[in-house]
């Protein structure tokens, strides 16, 4: 009774067998039947190859979300070359209660100023190619842009001053800026000792090498780095309007928290006599969103991948009919 029991059990899954075999006599090998599977295999080997590729591949994931930390304090990171000598000239912070924030971190060096071409060349290409932020983010630690070297020559003019640091603010919008005169703090604020400075040797043509906002992240390149501008009177004032958006950076090589921004601009004469009013110099005017941006590096999981090579595989020989 066992065995016939089991007979019919075996009897019964052939019956299911979705994939009947078919006997090898019925089966002839043909010129065209071999054409058709050599170009089935080398199709195969050449998607699957391709399909590897993307595997490997990562690409990034943007997320939004509330900013929650009012707590902490937001590091600006500086490195400017202003065509005036350093001490014609001060740099300080002012926060949006008028409170002036220590710039005790901020160094100043008497160079000779020269445009640095490769963050020149970096920066005309952001503004060109948005895709290319993706590619930064993914290659953030791989290195940091080029360093400044200065001339040996002797005969070079040191007329410039590079301010460049760091200063930690509370996170509420500010205003760094960098004009004639040591700043000095008084109880509504501060001011600058520009009286004892020469209205002939103004002159407020720069060059911004790096300006960034957290954490630094090296390689990444920011909007403003590279961007150098001419006065063209004594008189002028630049004016950068910055919208700073916390940044959460997590890729396989680094993770950070950082500030990515964007700026507009507006330079002009000051004539009081023409109603442009104002004090000439270097006005950064910065505001922090209330969103958080969180960038995470994405990758393929592998049964994905698996699942991906057999669809290639059995499409393939369902189509050609193997």
């Amino acid at each position: 009774m066992r065995r016939l029991t089991r007979k019919k059990a075996l009897t019964l899954v052939k019956e299911l067998d979705a994939f009947p075999k078919v006997p090898d006599s019925y089966v002839e090998s043909t010129a065209s039947g071999g054409t058709v599977s050599l170009i089935a295999f080398t199709l195969m080997a050449a998607l699957a190859f391709l399909e590897f590729f993307v595997y490997r591949d990562t690409w990034m994931k943007y997320e939004y979300e509330v900013d929650r930390d009012y707590s902490s304090k937001l590091r600006i990171n500086v490195d400017i070359t202003v065509a005036m000598r350093c001490q014609y000239i001060g740099a300080d912070v002012l926060d949006l209660a008028e409170t002036m924030v220590a710039s005790d971190g901020l160094i100043y060096e008497a160079v000779s100023c020269e445009l640095l071409q490769t963050l020149l060349h970096i920066q005309e290409r952001l503004k060109v190619e948005h895709a290319l932020q993706d590619v930064l983010f993914k290659a953030a630690i791989k290195g940091v842009p080029p360093a400044q070297t200065q001339s040996d020559d002797s005969s070079t003019s040191l007329s410039a001053c590079r301010i460049h640091g760091h200063v930690y603010v509370n996170k509420v919008a500010g205003n760094f800026h960098i004009t004639v005169g040591k700043s000095i703090p008084h109880p509504r604020g501060h001011a600058h000792l520009a009286a004892l400075v020469s209205h002939d040797t103004y002159n407020f043509s720069h060059r911004i090498d790096h300006l960034s906002f957290g954490e630094a992240v090296p390689g990444l390149i920011s909007p403003l780095d590279g961007t150098e501008k001419v006065a063209a009177d004594p008189n002028h004032m630049f004016q950068y309007f910055i919208t700073i958006v916390p940044t959460k950076l997590n890729t396989y090589k680094v993770s950070a928290e950082t500030h990515q921004y964007a700026v507009t601009e507006q330079d002009r004469v000051i004539n009081h006599a023409a109603g442009s009013h104002g004090v000439s110099g270097i006005f950064m005017k910065y505001d922090i969103s209330s969103l958080m941006v969180k960038v995470t590096e994405q990758h393929m999981p592998l049964w994905q991948f698996l699942v991906r090579l057999c669809g290639i595989i059995g499409g393939i020989f369902s189509t050609t009919g193997r």
